[in-house]
């Protein structure tokens, strides 16, 4: 291995030697080759002194060379590296370990004359390594008792002057390639080499602290200090520490700013040398001059000092794989020392900067390229240094821009202008003479330059599409097409800029994106081209872009106003012109602000909104209209429009909108149109994105029009279940006169049947046209209501329904609008009331029928119920009769805790009903009923009064607001009428009179007797229940005990414990029974008479069969025991149906049905206590 001359691949140097007897044996090339077979040194460990953290080396190059060879030392004046000089010394003994003869006698003199030798050097390591043959022999014996008696142990002895162990053994034969024998060894090696550099560095680092602190002082040289302090560098490259190599580099640097800020430039030469080479010499090369002997002479300019400083920071980049960093580095320096060159431009030949900046800028691109391939970095095709290749490439490109222009090659105008950092121009007749022949050719043949050019900015956008930077690639692009509009290419520059906007937009070039948009209209015009729908699109992007970033725009033009104004007045022309809408969603030369609060119209049914135009072009923009729209809750949208006569001046411009449709609440703004002939100009404001928007809804709150058109519905006031049902729909006209009206309806669960809608008796109009589309209806007047009924089909599976209600209206006050109001209705389905019912079956020789029906609300609200009866199908039948329990009623008020019940006894003579009956009921829900109220009493008060139609809304909103405040009138109004209203706000003027007239008024009211109003009735189908058997069980007790039967009805007084005679009889009839035959039929009865252990001790027949016939008492005599005395029931007898022989029902024997009635169930008798008096004869004894 040999060392190369240069700093930069300078190796670690270890020097060997050995006894010439070993030298010159042939065993000497075989250990010598081993030994290089174990370099490079890998994975060491190196711990800085300034730095805690620990570096490894992944791999060291390592040349031996003959410590014979070595010069003696000498203080040289010229700091170099560390490396120069050997850092270790390695003495090579091939000696058995028992031969200590020959190392008495020969070997270690000759050590010990190295060793001394050795020593005297400063900063450098030794290492004697004792090379032996493996022994079996010795390897079994073990060497515990040849301790202090080996060659081994007498090198140690004599030669360890320290604690650190410098003497290793290798036991290795030839041919054993094994790394595991010389493992120790290349330990010691990498101790050694780390220890001795250690040493020897920190002090280099002592001389350069003691020079940087003698600045000040005369004498102090920066060259000089800069060779000294590039010795520590080259020493840490060496040892592959490239980091750490590049610190003092970076360092140097900030120095030679320092000292070039305090104009103390005494140590170099000029700023730049007169060579005629240094505009196209290599930029990173640290060969094409002879720097270092440059700097030690003082002589070195400032030009040539700083490159080579770039390019030996460059080398240790590449060789760290940080090469993007190496191009912003370059980039940077062009740049920045462009700048200062540009302070002595006339003593430099014509155009040399640019010609130096184009090729160090090349020629550092190659560089980097080699250096990947050389040094193989990985990633050196990655993103960020294909985009710094990128930017150096579009430098070159730049300076090409300055060139052609200073040739007359190309333009000096936007783009090219645009790299030109001067705004001085060579002289007319200067001689352009360059050191780049390229360059040359290009500047005198105008074909080659265009060639040059192309090739560049191709190469440029190539690494720019490698790295991800896709507007830097399109910004080529555009310059390209300048290039091609220049040579007359009109087509292709046409297609290029054409496409380029829509690339810079969302990279928010906007600079870019105008200049290339304003071209593409150029060349329009040169082409005499139409201006079509594609001219409209890129006249929009400009006017986009002008407004934007108007002070950025690269417009060549000097009255930006005129030009503008002109394509504006050509825009209107040429959409005037166009036979569909033409849509551009949220264009910025128009902005729209709406105010968040909408105001009714109050003579008519709409709205009106605010807008704020502003207009951000200098001159006016054609409008036509402007509209809004608005969305409310279920997809409701209503459009506010108004009409603009004079367009849109400059700057800001209020418009006032119009909705003919009346709708309240608060709405989300929707989007606006702004129309000027085919071109509609949108903007939306509820974009949708995937990810979460963080931007507020826009909201636009709309009051509350108590006088406009109103639709509401309800269910039918005639509900029959079982028979197809009905929804009312009460259309209130409000303020409106109406001319002409069609009501639609939908709903996505049931289906209207809009055809067969009927209207109510007593409406103020005499007729509605029902037809398949709605119901129409015209000349309706205004204040009043409208009531008609729909059919639909079923909704008995449903809780709610919601209904889709549109009216399109066109009043008499103004024929030509067309309103169309559309209202989201929601209707509970279930009834207000539910009904459950008992039916008893009671008599004996007249068997009737009791039927108790229960009545409940099935929500909160309360329910008014004036009547309720039991009907008989129409035309009555034969032989039955219904009777309520109450002849009059009185209306009862139904709340969720209190239900009312009604009774109704059914006679029917002729055997079971088989005809359904109707029970009807008379209700209405008390809302409904006190807002009933309230109505009349407010129009009876405005009648003698002066009043609007908005007064008696707004009176009756009032009153209905304090009754729902506080519930405390409720009661008091169920059971007289009156209508306590709590305390209202006080009202000034008008206003709180009337209010105070109604309050008094409706604390007056009373219940009407007979109801007034409007009631609700409801018909619900009733099946008359069959039973097969109804007993009628009696317990009769016997006046004597020898008496079948009581001569009055008067009992005879009962004692406890005193047994008592009754009879239990059971009547049974069949009337009810589920056909009239069943009168003939018998069936096998079981009674069972219920004990009662406490109070009674039944004896007799407690339980039996027996038959039963119709009309016919079964008798059995039984006795009673009463155990207390007391007043308490008789026991009760519970009666049970046996099967029916031949009778089958489902698998098994049917079993008739029966209901018992006990007749003595309410009766109570009262038993006495046992008394008496007894008599006992007590004998005295004799006497």
């Amino acid at each position: 291995m040999t060392t190369t001359s240069t700093s930069s691949n300078q190796r670690v140097l270890v020097s060997y030697t050995a006894p010439p007897t070993f030298l010159a044996s042939p065993n000497w090339n075989k250990v010598y080759g081993t030994i290089l077979g174990q370099f490079p040194l890998r994975n060491i460990h190196w711990k800085s002194h300034s730095r805690a953290s620990v570096k490894t080396i992944q791999e060291l190059d390592v040349t031996l060379l003959p410590f014979d060879s070595l010069r003696d030392e000498h203080t040289s004046q010229v700091p170099g590296t560390l490396l120069e000089k050997p850092l270790l010394h390695v003495y090579i003994v091939h000696c058995e370990d028992n031969d200590i003869e020959t190392y008495r006698n020969t070997l270690k003199k000759q050590i010990k004359d190295w060793h001394s030798a050795v020593t005297s050097r400063k900063n450098q390591e030794w290492l004697i390594l004792q090379i032996i043959r493996p022994d079996s022999s010795r390897q079994a014996t073990g060497t515990f008792f040849q301790i202090k008696n080996s060659v081994l142990d007498k090198l140690k002895t004599d030669f360890n002057s320290d604690k650190r162990d410098r003497c290793i053994q290798v036991n290795w034969v030839t041919g054993n390639e094994n790394p595991v024998a010389w493992a120790e060894f290349i330990s010691k090696i990498k101790d050694g080499l780390l220890y001795a550099f250690d040493s020897a560095i920190e002090l280099r680092q002592e001389e350069v602290r003691r020079s940087e602190n003698q600045q000040s002082m005369p004498g102090w040289n920066f060259c000089t200090f800069f060779i000294l302090k590039e010795s520590l560098a080259s020493s840490f490259e060496g040892m592959n520490l490239f980091e750490e190599a590049l610190i003092p580099y970076d360092e140097l640097e900030s120095s030679f700013y320092r000292v070039s800020r305090e104009k103390n430039m005494s140590w170099f030469g000029s700023l730049i040398p007169q060579d005629p080479k240094d505009d196209v010499s290599p930029l990173l090369s640290i060969t094409r001059k002879s720097y270092r002997e440059l700097i030690l002479a003082n002589t070195i300019s400032v030009f040539d000092f700083r490159i080579y400083l770039l390019a030996r920071q460059c080398q240790l980049l590449a060789k760290m794989g940080r090469m993007n960093e190496i191009t912003s580095k370059v980039g940077f320096f062009l740049g920045a020392f462009g700048k200062r060159l540009r302070e002595v431009e006339s003593t430099l030949p014509p155009l040399f900067i640019e010609a130096w900046t184009y090729s160090a800028a090349l020629s550092a691109v190659e560089h980097c390229n080699e250096w990947a391939t050389t040094f193989k970095i990985e990633g050196s095709k990655s993103a960020s240094v294909n985009a710094g290749k990128g930017e150096l490439l579009d430098l070159a490109r730049s300076q090409l821009d300055i060139l052609g222009m200073e040739a007359g090659h190309l333009p000096t105008a936007p783009p090219f202008s645009t790299s030109k950092t001067s705004t001085k121009s060579l002289p007319s007749g200067t001689v352009i003479r360059l050191s780049n022949e390229t360059l040359n050719t290009a500047i005198n043949d105008k074909e080659v330059f265009y060639d040059l050019y192309i090739a560049i900015t191709n190469r440029a956008i190539d690494l720019y599409a490698k790295s991800g930077r896709r507007k830097f690639a399109l910004k080529l692009h555009g310059n390209l097409a300048a290039l091609e509009l220049h040579r007359g290419n009109l087509s292709a520059a046409l297609n290029t800029y054409t496409s380029l906007p829509a690339h810079y937009a969302p990279h928010m070039w906007t600079s870019l994106e105008s200049f290339m948009l304003s071209r593409a209209l150029d060349t329009y015009s040169k082409l005499d081209m139409a201006q079509d729908v594609e001219w409209i699109h890129i006249v929009l992007s400009f006017l986009k872009t002008y407004v934007e970033h108007n002070s950025e725009m690269l417009m060549y033009r000097a009255d930006k106003v005129d030009y503008v104004t002109n394509l504006v007045k050509s825009l209107r022309i040429s959409v005037e012109r166009l036979e569909t809408d033409l849509a551009h969603p949220d264009h910025p030369i128009l902005t729209i602000r709406v105010s968040s609060n909408a105001k009714l119209a109050e003579t008519r049914d709409g709205s009106y909104l605010d807008v704020y135009v502003t207009n951000y072009l200098p001159c006016v923009f054609p409008v036509d209209e402007i509209s809004v729209l608005v969305t409310g809750r279920e997809s409701e949208k209503f459009r506010y429009v108004s009409p603009v006569t004079e367009g849109c001046l400059p700057g800001k411009s209020t418009f006032t909108l119009f909705c003919p449709t009346s709708a309240s609440g608060t709405f989300i703004l929707e989007s606006s149109e702004v129309r000027s002939a085919h071109l509609l100009l949108q903007s939306n404001y509820r974009k949708t994105s995937k990810g979460p928007s963080s931007a507020t809804p826009l909201l636009v709150r709309v009051p509350n029009d108590p006088l406009a058109l109103d639709v509401r519905i309800s269910q039918s006031n005639r509900i029959e279940l079982g028979k197809p049902q009905s929804l009312m729909v009460v259309l209130s006209t409000g303020r409106n006169k109406i001319d002409k009206l069609i009501v639609r309806m939908t709903s996505p669960s049931v289906t209207f049947r809009c055809r067969e809608a009927i209207l109510l008796e007593d409406q103020d109009i005499d007729s509605i046209n029902a037809t398949e589309d709605g119901i129409e209806m015209e000349e309706v007047e205004d204040d009043i209501d409208v009531t008609f009924l729909v059919p639909h089909s079923d909704a008995s599976a449903l809780t709610a329904m919601k209904v889709n209600i549109e009216v399109e209206y066109i009043t008499e006050y103004e024929p030509s609008i067309v309103r169309s109001s559309h209202f989201i209705r929601v209707l509970i389905t279930t009834l207000p009331i539910s009904v459950n019912v008992e039916d008893f079956f009671r008599g004996t020789r007249q068997v009737r029928l009791i039927s108790k029906f229960t009545v409940s609300t099935t929500s909160h609200q309360h329910v008014r119920i004036a009547d309720a009866s039991l009907d008989l199908p129409q035309g009555g039948l034969q032989g039955v009769n219904i009777q309520p329990s109450l002849n009059k009623r009185r209306v009862i008020t139904v709340t969720p805790p209190q239900p009312a019940n009604f009774l109704f006894a059914l006679d029917s003579s002729n055997g079971p009903v088989r005809e359904s009956l109707t029970l009807r009921i008379k209700y209405r829900m008390l809302r409904e009923e006190v807002e009933s109220i309230i109505q009349d009493q407010v129009r009876a008060i405005l009648e003698e009064s002066p009043a609007t139609l908005q007064r008696r809304i707004v009176l009756v909103g009032k009153l209905i607001d304090a009754l729902e405040s506080d519930a405390a009138w409720v009661d008091m109004y169920g059971i007289t009428g009156e209508l306590a209203v709590p305390h209202i706000a006080k009202e000034d003027g008008e206003v709180g009179d009337l209010l105070k007239e109604a309050r008094k008024r409706l604390a007056n009211h009373r219940h009407p007797d007979p109801p007034q109003g409007q009631w609700r009735e409801i018909k619900i189908p009733v099946d008359v229940p069959f039973m097969n058997i109804v007993a009628a069980v009696c317990i009769r007790i016997i006046s004597t005990p020898f008496a079948k039967e009581t001569l009055s009805d008067e009992l005879p007084p009962l004692y406890a414990g005193q047994p008592i005679s009754a009879n239990l009889s059971i009547h049974t009839t069949f009337h009810w029974g589920s056909s009239a035959s069943d009168i003939n039929k018998r069936y096998l009865l079981r009674f069972n008479i219920e004990e009662m252990v406490r109070e009674w001790l039944v004896s007799g027949p407690k339980r039996g069969d027996f038959v039963a016939k119709d009309g016919e008492t079964y008798t059995v005599p039984i006795t009673l025991i009463a155990l207390h005395h007391g007043e308490f029931a008789l026991p009760k007898v519970n009666i049970t149906a046996l099967p029916m022989a031949g009778m089958v029902t489902m698998g098994s024997m049917a079993i008739p049905s029966i209901e018992t009635y006990q007749e003595h169930g309410a009766q109570k008798v009262l038993v006495l206590p046992r008394g008496g008096r007894s008599t006992f004869v007590v004998g005295m004894g004799p006497g």
